[in-house]
């Protein structure tokens, strides 16, 4: 990301005097008038802030450099995100120096352009035909630089550019100038002035030799045009002080052209960086210390190099990057010592508001949810550092919610303050209503899912099949007010008749039985970890067992008793508890599910039992295929009723069988491997093989009904079908063979359990 501002750039300007000439050396002549001319031309070209001129005296010898122009270099700071990304103004008094400097440049440029161009025309006419001496003429430059690569924002570096340029005289008209024999001289081809450079050497600011001769090979294997015996110009003179200033080692840099005997020597006067001796970060509250001390741990005790200082500081920003975090690294300054600081910027939350919008329109509107149902589902808090991550599972979380149509967040800036200001604009759905529907089973419903605009859900429906049939009352609260721990509840009465052929039937002659169940209970759910999730609760039990008359019974066509109290029906009070494990939440992801159900003899005639139960599945992607494996287990120990007992066989359970056909028991076990892969769209073929057992346990049922029916209590099955996906869900048709070799084709919908 460019910088916004360089607020903490200062513009320096070099002011290079020509000395006058000492009494022992004869005055030259005027220079021609096309080299000074030219030479300023292309001087005039160059970004400078100053330049002035000043009269020569005859009392000082001449110079051989500019030891009064130097380089600084400085911090460049990233402000916190401002609404707009374009750089603010200068300061007023900055933009009237800038000006003032520029005019004051132009006015010198025209009066010196005008002063040597009247001397160089009058030397002309007084010396007609005689050869010129040879005068120094010194010109420097003040450049400013800025980085041109776009990941190398975070130092602003300037350059001063320093050329004494003898110049032989010659003929007006002539546009090449040769070498002479007594030193370094100019050539001049096309609108370019060059200068012959006999040697070109590294030395410290002071012109000594550099310390480090590391250092020294490292700015001579950054110079790429200015070689000994070059004619160079100053553009490239100045393209090389770039390629020191670049190789990152080095703060300042200043050519000095010196002439001497055997032509001019260029001079590149370096001050290398300070060695690195520590790291200071200011501003950073989520960035960890240890990923900071990584970053720079490398560059310790070693001369700073702006590259790799940058290598450090994009790796900084790339850790706020992948976590989504509004954070960026605003400065970075090298302090006395060779400690490094950097202030690193991040935008922390100001305030989040809810804001409802219509589903029509797309206007604010008045909602009917509170608005603090809705923000206590964030985990984005108030002097948070804004994480987009964060923000997106939040639009989740109040998706699932299961009352909003759509979620966005959009994030403000909270003035001048450095923060951010969330709106989470949200429009609802429809609160509920009646629906009702017919068929082979036929029945109605109402819902309501946002009473008193908490997020609670009232729920009634009522289904009636040819045998089977259920009435419901659920309401659920998925957060108790005053809760920090997520906690819900959900009351729930119910009444239901469901066939009793799974354990009391599959064989002819069997007659029709209903189990008929009322339930009521309370529980009470909260996420225990992530992934993690528990339940508890307690449920009242009145079940009975009816034959197809609707006419109570206590026993089946095999004298096996129906009931564990030898009563029309059986009383139980539960207490339940649940552990469930979830990965991503996909039908291929992990899951695991453990459920232990203990009954309450709070009266003699109630039953007294233990029942635990588990699940687990995990699935593995085999290229494009899902290999999905499963397995199921529970035993029952004390005093249950025998039409509870673990029932074996059938479309979720072992394929091939009836349902129940296996066998039932106190304990089972029952595992499942599936391999489904893609076919034509949302179709999708799957090949499967399951087994069962009772582990023996069939005959320790009450009146044994397995063994009754000559269930084998053990049995496999294998077959493939297809699926199909639908609004319903899955929809599974699937052709199965068993151990005894009986074929069955089994339909559902949804995954198995």
């Amino acid at each position: 990301m460019p910088p916004r501002s360089n607020s903490d750039v200062r513009f320096t300007s070099s002011t290079v005097k020509i000395p006058p000439l000492s009494g022992r050396n004869p005055p030259p002549p005027p220079p021609p008038p096309f080299l000074p001319h030219n030479l300023l031309a292309q001087l005039a070209r160059t970004k400078f802030c100053s330049i002035s001129l000043l009269p020569s005296q005859a009392s000082m010898p001449p110079p051989r450099r500019n030891s009064d122009v130097r380089i600084t270099s400085s911090t460049v700071k990233i402000p916190p995100l401002s609404d707009h990304n374009l750089p603010p103004p200068l300061p007023p008094f900055l933009a009237h120096n800038l000006l003032s400097q520029l005019a004051r440049a132009k006015s010198s440029f025209d009066n010196i352009l005008n002063s040597l161009i009247s001397r160089s025309l009058g030397s002309i006419q007084r010396h007609s035909g005689a050869r010129s001496l040879r005068s120094p003429l010194l010109c420097s430059a003040s450049l400013s630089l800025t980085g041109s690569q776009p990941r190398r924002q975070s130092i602003l570096c300037s350059a001063s550019l320093a050329l004494s340029q003898p110049a032989d005289s010659g003929p007006p008209e002539a546009s090449v100038v040769t070498q002479q024999k007594s030193g370094g001289h100019s050539v001049s081809r096309g609108d370019e002035e060059r200068v012959l450079i006999s040697e070109v050497l590294v030395k410290n600011k002071d012109g000594e030799e550099l310390e480090r001769k590391d250092l020294e090979a490292e700015a001579m294997a950054a110079l790429k045009a200015c070689r000994p015996n070059s004619a160079l110009t100053v553009q490239e003179v100045q393209e090389d002080v770039h390629r020191i200033i670049d190789s990152g080692y080095f703060s300042s840099c200043m050519p000095v052209a010196v002439d001497t005997r055997d032509g001019i020597r260029l001079v590149f006067q370096v001050e290398p960086n300070q060695e690195f001796q520590g790291v200071v970060c200011e501003g950073a509250s989520v960035l960890p210390t240890k990923f900071l001390e990584d970053a720079f741990r490398y560059e310790y005790g070693k001369v700073v190099n702006v590259r790799r200082l940058d290598d450090a500081i994009t790796a900084v920003n790339g850790w706020y990057m992948e976590r989504g975090l509004f954070g960026l690294v605003s400065g970075v300054e090298i302090l006395s010592g060779g400690i490094i600081r950097v202030q690193v910027a991040e935008a922390e939350v100001n305030d989040i508001s809810i804001r409802f919008l219509d589903r029509k329109t797309g206007e604010p509107t008045k909602g009917k949810t509170k608005p603090e149902t809705i923000l206590r589902q964030l985990t984005t808090k108030k002097g948070q550092v804004y994480s987009m991550i964060q923000g997106k599972r939040d639009v989740d979380t109040v998706l699932t919610m299961g009352i909003m149509e759509d979620v966005s967040i959009i994030p403000q800036p909270a003035g001048d303050t450095g923060k951010v200001d969330l709106i989470m604009n949200v429009v609802e759905r429809p609160s509920g209503g009646f629906s009702a529907g017919g068929g082979i089973s036929s029945g109605f419903a109402y819902s309501h899912r946002n009473v008193f605009g908490r997020n609670q859900k009232l729920n009634i429906s009522l289904e009636r099949g040819q045998i089977d049939s259920i009435y419901r009352v659920n309401y659920t609260d998925p957060w108790i007010e005053g809760d920090d721990k997520r906690t819900s509840r959900t009351i729930m009465v119910q009444n239901s008749r469901t066939p009793g052929n799974l354990v009391h039937g599959n064989q002819p002659g069997d007659s029709s039985l209903t189990i008929g169940r009322v339930t009521a209970g309370i529980e009470f759910s909260r996420p225990l970890r992530p992934k993690w999730s528990g339940t508890t609760g307690v449920i009242f039990q009145h079940a009975g067992v009816r034959d197809e008359k609707a006419n109570p019974i206590i026993k089946d066509r095999y004298s096996s008793p129906l009931t564990a109290s030898g009563k029309p029906h059986d009383d139980t009070l539960l207490a339940k508890l649940e552990t469930v494990y979830t990965g991503s939440g996909d039908h291929g992801s992990s899951m695991f599910v453990f459920n232990m159900e203990q009954g309450l003899p709070l009266w003699p005639e109630w039953l007294f039992f233990n029942r635990v139960t588990a699940r687990a599945r995990k699935g593995v992607e085999i290229g494009p295929a899902l290999f999905l494996l499963s397995v199921s287990g529970g035993h029952v120990v004390g005093k249950f009723s025998p039409h509870e007992a673990f029932a074996i066989g059938g479309t979720n359970s072992v394929r091939g069988y009836e349902e129940g056909a296996v066998g039932s028991g106190r304990s089972y076990v029952v595992g499942s491997g599936e391999l489904s892969f893609p076919l034509l769209g949302p179709v999708e073929g799957v090949i499967f093989s399951d087994y069962g057992t009772d582990l023996g346990s069939g005959p320790t049922v009450p009146g044994d009904p397995a063994g009754a029916r000559l269930k084998p209590g053990s049995g496999y099955g294998y077959g493939f079908g297809v699926r199909v996906d639908s609004p319903l869900g899955p929809l599974r048709l699937e052709y199965a063979f068993n151990d005894r070799r009986a074929k069955r084709f089994h339909f559902g919908v949804g995954h198995r359990n």
